[in-house]
């Protein structure tokens, strides 16, 4: 990418990181004359930014083609699903420091849902059904694993997740990309929605430690302390550890549980004591307390998905493809966020540790760089158009 007159370092080294990852791996090619691939990754990157479809970012660009013909560039351009979050992947593994690989790392895995109120593109299983929310009970499901490292989250890879698609399948696909990247798991963090037996069956046989919370399921018994599932830990009125045996249909599954009782002390306007109640495997938490402070540092990753959509472009269509398209890319402009701060901006003292100044460059800060970067690209079709959203 050429420098321009009013970009600023910032502008231009996140730009060309990400822009080359997209370009190498992603494989985003021309599309004849008028769709180069520097200008359909301009598109793009104006549409992630702004937050906006790519039929709006080619309204608003000068050099920009029509928005049917930057449709079917991209359509044109991308392969099967599979294989589009196989390139995504690589491209997250090539942007891992080496570093990374000396020592066994915490992994952080959850689910993060897109609501969706229209049909299938093909398919019904495209969509993944769940707990209501704005309005649809219908969503366009992806699965991440982050990497946890001096308090930054790092995305190691990214899976679509079909209606049929079991959580241990999904694990599967995660961790697979995780060995193959050379990252020795430490223990997984995961949320109680991973609270199952065939789960917990998988991890246990892939050798691969875990910590996650106890999901409260059936009605509540009468007398809980004296009830044989977990509803018993729940009663106890002093932090301890115990042993589970959890049974579904015949398949059973033995972990180990961690009681941490909490003072809420005036917290989200509460007071007296909480029971949290974890299942883990694997290691041997060297205290409640420590159980319950390095499950915390999970929370994260409500961040890392709303810095997500803050970064995805929006779409009205169909095509599951388009839609992972624009999640990998905002997964990729995070990932270039925190590349950009560990190597420019943090404090690097002996040993590795590191001292991140997330006030120097925020990622809303980061995207409104890119935004005018790659305005300057395609050329703005009107000097005034950009700014008054800006000031919102």
């Amino acid at each position: 990418m050429r420098y321009m007159k009013n970009s600023t370092p910032a502008d231009v080294r996140v730009y060309d990181h990400a822009a080359g990852y997209l370009q190498q791996f992603v494989k985003i090619e021309a599309h004849g004359p008028k769709c180069t691939a520097s200008l359909l990754i301009a598109l793009l990157f104006f549409a992630a930014a702004w937050r906006t479809s790519i039929s709006d970012a080619c309204q608003r660009l000068r050099r920009a083609p029509s928005d049917e013909a930057a449709r079917q560039a991209l359509l044109a351009t991308l392969p099967q699903l599979r294989a589009l979050e196989a390139r995504f992947n690589r491209a997250f593994a090539a942007q891992a420091p080496k570093s990374l690989r000396k020592r066994a790392r915490p992994l952080i895995v959850d689910l993060t849902e897109t609501p969706y109120y229209g049909q299938p593109y093909r398919y019904p299983g495209e969509l993944r059904p769940g707990k209501a929310k704005q309005g649809t009970s219908r969503f366009h499901t992806f699965a991440t694993v982050y990497l946890l490292s001096h308090g930054q989250r790092f995305t190691l890879g990214v899976t679509y997740v079909l209606r049929d698609d079991s959580l241990s399948e999904v694990l599967t696909r995660l961790l697979d990309r995780v060995r193959e990247i050379g990252i020795r798991v430490r223990y997984l963090l995961l949320d109680r929605g991973f609270y199952n037996v065939d789960v917990i069956r998988y991890l246990k046989g892939a050798h691969c430690p875990f910590l996650m919370p106890v999901a409260r399921r059936g009605r509540r018994p009468k007398n809980p302390a004296m009830a044989a599932s977990v509803w018993r830990f729940f009663a106890w009125k002093k932090s301890s550890w115990s042993t589970h045996v959890m049974n579904h249909r015949g398949r059973t599954a033995e972990v180990k549980i961690c009681v941490a009782r909490d003072n809420l002390a005036g917290r989200w306007g509460r007071h007296g004591r909480r029971t949290l109640v974890f299942a883990f495997w694997g290691f041997q938490p060297t205290s409640p307390r420590w159980v319950r402070e390095t499950y915390r540092k999970r929370f994260g990753i409500e961040t890392s998905y709303r810095q997500m959509n803050q970064a995805r472009a929006r779409t009205s269509s169909r095509n599951p493809v388009l839609r992972l398209l624009y999640v990998g890319i905002a997964l990729l402009l995070r990932n270039a966020w925190v590349w950009f701060h560990c190597t420019y901006l943090a404090d690097h003292f002996r040993g590795g540790d590191l001292w991140i100044h997330l006030e120097k460059l925020r990622f809303r800060t980061l995207l409104l760089h890119l935004l005018c970067y790659a305005t300057s690209v395609a050329g703005p079709m009107d000097s005034t158009d950009l700014q008054l959203p800006l000031l919102e």
